[in-house]
């Protein structure tokens, strides 16, 4: 049986953008392979009666320790971005499904998590998102096109939609099967289950 792990996440998410970070090293570690499934959190939460952290006083001011805790043990850059696209990033995981259908996902994954989440960018800037995904090689205008398909827009919805049917409430989420784990700091737990089906 093929070891796979299902990597549910928002560019929204900062413990998105760290897991993310990880889980190539953490596949190539546990012979599995990562199938990336972009989906929109705020319907997400919304769909699950949850709300972000950040709109709760105290899990906002201990999540800001926490995040900075978990790039001191990564060893990454991390900032806190403060621009208003951040309660709205339709755009970009609409942007993250074109990119999946034109076979350049890679780039324009680690491009927008690290513009929005290392670098602070404001990628609700037209200007800012071009020159982010020109710099990694990206096809932008392609791409900005695809991301306005109907396709593209009905598949970003059904991965919001089997999201919340499989009862997922936040991101980053995993699955290995029908196993669910939630949170950059399961990977532990991930390994065990990728592990029982050798």
């Amino acid at each position: 049986m093929n070891r796979r792990v299902e990597f549910l996440f928002d560019y929204g998410s900062p413990f998105s953008y760290l897991a993310s970070l990880q889980i190539e090293g953490f596949a190539k570690r546990n012979g599995a392979i990562v199938a990336y499934t972009p989906i929109l959190l705020g319907a997400v939460l919304k769909a699950a009666g949850n709300v972000s952290p950040m709109t709760v006083p105290a899990k906002a001011r201990y999540m800001t320790i926490e995040l900075q805790r978990w790039a001191q043990r990564y060893d990454v850059a991390f900032k806190s971005n403060p621009h208003p696209f951040m309660s709205n990033t339709l755009r970009l995981m609409r942007g993250a499904v074109a990119a999946q259908q034109l076979g350049v996902f890679p780039p324009y994954h680690r491009a927008v998590f690290r513009a929005v989440w290392a670098d602070a960018q404001d990628l609700g800037n037209d200007a800012v998102l071009h020159g982010v995904l020109e710099r990694a090689g990206v096809p932008t205008a392609d791409l900005i096109a695809a991301a306005e398909r109907q396709d593209v827009k009905d598949r970003l919805r059904h991965n919001t939609d089997e999201a919340v049917r499989r009862g997922v409430f936040g991101a980053p989420t995993f699955f290995v099967g029908d196993e669910m784990f939630w949170g950059n700091d399961r990977f532990d737990f991930v390994e065990q289950a990728l592990r029982s089906l050798a």
